[in-house]
């Protein structure tokens, strides 16, 4: 046991530190670390190492032995270090998260939050731009609408276990070097709900919960970005007992545009000059992500330079007004000319009649086809 870290190291806090302070501690912690937020490797190890401490350090008969002796080996406790026999899974954290208490024992029959939801949409370039509302459907558990939760047939009711009296654990007494232990596990007649359903209802089958597939609406403000959330709260998975239902997390997937491009709240895109708009100047027609505008090119225009058109990007999500549209030019060599325009830029360049090549033209018909979308509004 000597790899293990001292557990006041774990939770952050002082060798005194009271129920309520130890308490607030776990509660940051294991939510930080709770792998259904946590997706690091490590996340798992991690939260069951908080809980371990804190169900040692939340109980004055554990916390006593362990100030005394420090860490033993978790069968002499009855079960106290939290390992994976006792872990059973992440809904204890929930549970205290969402008003089923902390430490110490759980009323098996008090409402119980339903679980968070996660749902994941693909979005156009220009619905993150400006928004939209749409409907979707997600499959969710809610409450059972024949014996509303209770998981019993309709004109009977669950009954209090015998085996625990309704408190859903039962206490096994264990005599260890340091005195006598109480560890205490799930009822094996209840399963820990603290009570027997006889008749089990016909349409949930006694789990007093069902499967439905909901139409929710959902408005995508303006401005959102790839990877966003937007959290619709109680639209999660019912609660049972009368408990709150969860919430629903929507993870927003917005598609690329093939003209433009967003960075934050700018937008940044690359139009085709001709090699006389750049040098003589010219008054060129740009697409934005609302209109068609002028920007004037002056004469000398050398390809890569950019230019701003103030307030012409992404509306703010958080804020006001807009972010920018930078507008970039490439000059674009003619791949077609005349023996005359040839001889032109052969006098104009200095070049002897056989050191002209054409380049490839590839990537520029691209952009003039990417702008030509931009203009449709594609």
């Amino acid at each position: 046991m000597a790899d293990k870290r001292d557990y006041y190291e774990v939770l952050g806090v002082e060798k005194n530190a009271n129920d309520e302070e130890i308490k607030k501690a776990y509660r940051k912690m294991a939510r930080q670390y709770h792998p259904d937020v946590n997706k690091a490797s490590d996340a798992e190890a991690k939260f069951k190492e908080v809980k371990e401490a804190y169900d040692v350090l939340s109980d004055a008969g554990k916390r006593d032995t362990y100030d005394r002796h420090g860490h033993v080996d978790p069968n002499q406790f009855g079960g106290m270090g939290g390992g994976a026999g006792d872990f059973g899974g992440f809904g204890d954290i929930f549970d205290m998260f969402f008003g089923g208490g902390g430490g110490g024992r759980r009323d098996p029959n008090a409402p119980q939050r339903g679980n968070d939801l996660q749902y994941s949409m693909t979005i156009e370039f220009k619905e993150a731009v400006f928004g939209k509302e749409t409907e979707i459907t997600i499959p969710r558990t809610e409450s059972c609408d024949t014996c509303h939760g209770s998981g019993a047939k309709a004109g009977t009711k669950p009954e209090t276990c015998g085996t625990c009296r309704g408190t859903g654990q039962q206490e096994v007494v264990q005599n260890t070097p340091f005195g006598r232990m109480v560890n205490r596990r799930a009822c094996s007649s209840c399963g820990g709900s603290g009570k027997i359903i006889k008749e089990k209802c016909g349409t949930c089958h006694g789990a007093g919960k069902v499967k439905k597939q909901r139409k929710i609406n959902v408005r995508i403000p303006a401005g959102v970005d790839d990877g966003a959330q937007i959290r619709l709260s109680g639209e999660g998975e019912g609660g049972l007992r009368g408990g709150p239902a969860g919430d629903l997390y929507i993870v927003l997937r917005v598609k690329r545009h093939e003209f433009f491009e967003r960075v934050n709240d700018d937008i940044f895109c690359e139009v085709p000059l001709t090699f006389a708009q750049a040098a003589l100047g010219d008054e060129i027609e740009v697409p934005t992500l609302t209109e068609k505008v002028k920007l004037k090119v002056p004469a000398g225009t050398q390809t890569g330079t950019s230019f701003r058109l103030k307030g012409k990007g992404v509306p703010r999500l958080r804020g006001s007004g807009s972010g920018d549209q930078h507008v970039k030019v490439t000059i674009v060599t003619p791949t077609k000319l005349s023996d005359e325009q040839k001889e032109l830029l052969r006098q104009f360049g200095g070049l002897s009649s056989g050191g002209a090549q054409e380049p490839e033209q590839e990537h520029h018909e691209s952009i003039f086809e990417r702008m030509k979308k931009a203009f449709r509004g594609e």
